[in-house]
């Protein structure tokens, strides 16, 4: 079908549930008879493991036919554990072990980055997720660095070995306290500013990826079509203003039918749209929040404050959330396989 890899968050994984729940229903029994004793928490993990594995087995032949350059599949950690390094660290080296294939998904909190940085010292894939600012990815490309710095002195096969920074852009002006800092303030922000703001940060964080030769590749998801309708003008700027660079990207099937539909409606792109720097009044009137300069800034947020950063705790709150419920669906499962043996 065209795609490079394919990834996974806690929502995604119990909407797969939700989609074919006789199927999981089945698996899940499975998994507590092979594992006699073990209790909701654990099969639920072990649950996800076989959802990551399915995943990572059925793109498997991608990544053997590109040695390793695509074809991968993203599995993360519980987000309802984002400080908890310990963790983190064995349950990514548990996703690790399923597939060649498998890229761990880490969030961008102060533990998270000390966990990119083990399993980049072991030779594993990580992909940066829960990110949005300027600061947690220069933390994050720091993470890499020690990380392949130890792996180098240790002689680990670095060969297959890949790094993705995600950008959660429009998450990052509309989840967060952009707005609600906006309207305290009486500053009216158009959608193009809130765009201006996300693309800045994304670019910022970019160039100076490239400035610095870093191994890591910026990846840009959550991203929008903005469409007028049958005969009127559509644009997605997120990935517009953009062109030019080298990027990942992950495209949800409803962003991709956006595009699809408004395909004859797009203005052509930019090829040195990369290059663009940011509209000096914007960033000035951006500026004026604070929630935008911690995004912004190099030195916006040190580590111990990206875990309250607003987009990163309500994305975080959301993802708990979701694996709380797919927890409760593994509850009720078992419930049921007890009522059946009685």
């Amino acid at each position: 079908m065209g795609f490079g890899g394919a990834t996974t968050n806690p929502p995604l994984s119990l909407q797969a549930i939700q989609n074919d729940p006789e199927f999981w229903i089945a698996r899940i029994r499975r998994i507590a008879e092979d594992h006699p004793g073990a209790d909701v928490e654990r099969i639920y993990w072990l649950a996800y493991l076989e959802t990551a594995r399915l995943g990572a087995e059925m793109i498997l032949p991608v990544y053997l036919a590109t040695a390793g350059r695509h074809g991968h599949v993203s599995g993360q950690v519980d987000p309802r554990f984002v400080s908890d390094y310990d963790r983190m660290l064995r349950q990514g080296l548990e996703l690790a072990d399923l597939a060649p294939n498998l890229m761990v998904k880490i969030p961008g909190s102060a533990e998270g980055y000390l966990v990119i940085e083990e399993l980049t010292a072991r030779g594993i894939s990580t992909n940066n997720t829960t990110s949005f600012t300027v600061s947690q990815y220069v933390a994050c490309m720091n993470a890499v660095s020690r990380g392949l710095a130890r792996a180098r002195a240790a002689g680990i096969d670095l060969s297959r070995w890949r790094s993705v920074i995600t950008h959660v852009s429009a998450r990052l002006g509309n989840v967060g306290d952009l707005k609600a800092q906006a309207e305290l303030r009486g500053i009216t922000l158009t959608p193009d500013e809130i765009i201006d703001g996300e693309m800045a940060v994304m670019k910022r964080a970019y160039h100076y990826g490239k400035e610095t030769g870093h191994a890591s590749k910026m990846l840009q998801c959550s991203m929008r079509v903005s469409d007028a309708g049958s005969g009127g003008a559509a644009q997605s700027r997120h990935i517009a203003d953009l062109a030019g660079g080298d990027f990942v990207y992950t495209c949800p099937p409803g962003f991709i039918a956006q595009l699809m539909q408004a395909e004859d409606r797009l203005p052509s792109f930019d090829p040195q749209a990369i290059n663009q720097t940011p509209s000096p009044e914007v960033i000035a009137k951006l500026r004026q929040l604070p929630y935008f300069r911690q995004a912004y800034d190099f030195d916006g947020m040190v580590p111990a404050d990206f875990c309250q950063f607003g987009a990163f705790a309500t994305t975080a709150a959301e993802f708990a959330a979701a694996t709380r419920k797919t927890v409760d669906f593994v509850a009720r499962a078992l419930e049921g396989a007890g009522a059946q043996s009685t």
